[in-house]
């Protein structure tokens, strides 16, 4: 595979003794960087470790077992399941409202006046009248049961439109390819984009396999990459800025670089949605897709477009601007990828709560963060972070802990257990491992001497 090992599933014969058959489908998928394992028939998941047991335990003629998840976990989800199966049932085909005003207004609302009834009809996506919401729902690629649902709306503020997304279940929990249930067994091309409404877009624009990412260009979560084994061509179109390209680049990467190609964002190429409302040509748009594999050696004809990129959007290029800290931004102009900032000062100055709050300003802004504090415990960093991010002091108001952890849970934001000094590699090989797994951005390392096991030095910094 291009990404996983494909066999036989060992959770779906009826004996542990029996033999798997040669003509058995090949239903288990392994990632070949991780070690962790899908089932596609049983959804079955686990470890590495998970798999050589169940390995174990069928060459001694006992039935594998799939791993269990905690009971706190499956009463979480069960109890997602139920409030989204509430939410649809409450939820109306957009075309079926009685109003065909409010039915126009809707659709202009979202920017899906040129989406035809007949996509969203096909692609199951629902209005949710009480909360002004689109509704995208989950099903279960084994049964076609809901499993959970998003649910988009717009905020409006002056002049500027923002979409705000909801998950059940939450976030990390949420690993919804949505379109799958309407991928066909024998399709080999695909094209992988960061929104519902885009995937809406190129299927109803150029008739193509379309799938939205659960959490749009921050996140390739490895554990969909067994459902996306079966393409050959996939072409990566997250979205019309810089940062969508560079997490194209990275999915890529994930994915098997011979077998992607890459729509760069541009005037002329927006995204999909944008594409189809503006009556461009979007099948000539994915034709263009740059493929993502390259020589080692290139030539100016194959960097011109990237550099006449840069050129027309040096705000973007300059990096994710901080919010909280405008006079951070013209010293760095944002924070970028593959540049290293270094943050000193005496003990006691500042330094770990000042850079919570920088992390957590890109945080907010969808920018994957690993935290490694070696010098203070997560608990009390969190602590800190989180009164950051409420802006409040927590302890005088109880009461709104739970709504404020809730928020903050949401962010992509990841931090490592060690605490003092550590192997150098140790950590090294957690970072990367983060890299793949979340695709981190953002690595914060509070404080480098504390790491190296080296703070009794005189060296105050």
């Amino acid at each position: 595979g291009y990404s996983c090992l494909h066999t036989p599933s060992l959770f779906t014969a009826d004996r542990g003794d029996q033999p798997l058959s040669a003509n058995a489908p090949f239903t288990l998928f392994i990632d070949k960087t991780t070690g962790s394992f899908l089932c596609t028939a049983t959804l079955a998941e686990g470890t590495w470790q998970d798999f050589q047991a169940n390995v174990e335990m069928r060459h001694h003629g006992v039935t594998p077992i799939p791993p269990a998840s905690s009971e706190e976990t499956e009463e979480e989800m069960r109890q997602a399941r139920e409030d989204a199966r509430c939410i649809w049932e409450r939820a109306l085909p957009l075309w079926e409202l009685l109003d065909e005003k409010e039915t126009k207004e809707t659709k202009a609302l979202f920017g899906i006046s040129q989406v035809t009834d007949a996509t969203l009809k096909r692609f199951g996506v629902r209005y949710l009248r009480t909360a002004r919401s689109l509704v995208f729902p989950w099903f279960s690629p084994q049964d076609a049961t809901l499993k959970g649902l998003k649910l988009l709306r717009v905020e409006k503020k002056g002049g500027t439109k923002t979409y705000v997304e909801e998950t059940l279940p939450r976030f990390d929990s949420y690993r919804n390819l949505f379109g799958l249930p309407l991928i066909g067994r024998r399709d080999t091309e695909l094209v992988l984009t960061g929104w519902e409404l885009d995937a809406l877009a190129l299927h109803q624009a150029a008739g193509v396999a379309s799938l939205a990412l659960p959490r749009g260009a921050s996140c390739l979560p490895p554990t969909l990459l067994p459902y996306l084994e079966q393409f050959k061509r996939i072409t990566l179109w997250l979205g019309e800025d810089l940062r969508s390209w560079e997490a194209a680049k990275l999915f890529a990467r994930k994915l098997s670089l011979k077998r992607c190609s890459l729509v760069r964002p541009g005037n002329l190429q927006p995204r999909p949605l944008e594409a189809l409302n503006q009556g461009l040509n979007v099948t000539k748009i994915l034709r263009s897709a740059l493929l993502a594999s390259h020589k080692s050696i290139i030539s100016f004809r194959q960097l011109r477009e990237e550099v006449f990129g840069e050129l027309v959007n040096t705000e973007q290029v300059s990096g994710v601007k901080w919010a909280r800290f405008p006079e951070l931004n013209k010293l760095l102009k944002g924070h970028r990828r593959g540049e290293l900032t270094i943050f000193t000062g005496p003990t006691g100055s500042g330094k770990t709560t000042f850079i919570s709050e920088y992390a957590l300003d890109l945080c907010m802004q969808g920018v994957c963060t690993l935290w490694g504090s070696f010098e203070i415990n997560n608990v009390r960093l969190a602590k800190i972070m989180l009164t950051q991010f409420a802006g409040r002091r927590l302890e005088d108001q109880l009461e709104l802990y739970d709504e404020w952890a809730d928020r903050f849970e949401e962010l992509p934001l990841y931090f490592m257990t060690f605490h003092g000094q550590q192997n150098i590699k140790t950590v090294i090989d957690t970072m990367q491992h983060a890299v793949y797994m979340y695709d981190i951005t953002h690595v914060v390392v509070d404080n480098l001497q504390f790491m190296m096991g080296h703070e009794h030095l005189s060296v105050d910094r």
